[in-house]
């Protein structure tokens, strides 16, 4: 099985959505089905066929998170140094608009780009890595080519 990178924040924050899943959500929704059924017919309870479409999705998460943590390799960036990898927190500028922007270089289960966690396969992570401050990348995206200048490259 495939390796999945993950740093340290990201594997607790899907450890703790899994047990928040095991420990609160998947005993309510069993409470919710159970209370439902007492409404009598099933056919055409809706509050039922809600709660087990709940329980389904909650059932299909916990699957999903607990794969994810049993193939997570953790990497702790603190430890790392040097050129753009996994884990860099990276500062770069539009060299078009001037927008500066920060992005940490995660791994895509825990990738939120409203956070500035950037999946390390998305197109701008891969142009990143091995680059150096200093260096510019060229990137092509929906919108066109794009080209960044890399400001600072941090390992926090």
């Amino acid at each position: 099985m495939e390796k999945l990178p993950l740093t340290r924040a990201g594997q607790q924050m899907l450890d703790a959505e899994l047990r928040k899943l095991k420990s609160e959500e998947r005993p309510a929704v069993i409470r919710a089905i159970a209370e439902a059924r007492e409404h009598g017919d099933l056919s055409e309870n809706a509050e039922y066929h809600a709660a087990r479409e709940k329980q389904s999705f909650i059932e299909g998460r916990i699957k999903e998170l607990e794969s994810i943590l049993s193939r997570a390799e953790v990497i702790d960036p603190v430890k790392l140094s040097g050129t753009i990898k996994f884990g860099a927190t990276v500062t770069i500028v539009d060299e078009d608009t001037e927008e500066e922007r920060v992005f940490q270089i995660v791994g895509e289960p825990e990738a939120d780009l409203e956070k500035g966690l950037l999946n390390l396969k998305s197109p701008l992570a891969r142009a990143l890595i091995g680059k150096d401050e200093g260096d510019s990348v060229d990137v092509r995206s929906p919108g066109g080519l794009r080209s960044y200048e890399i400001i600072a490259i941090q390992y926090k």
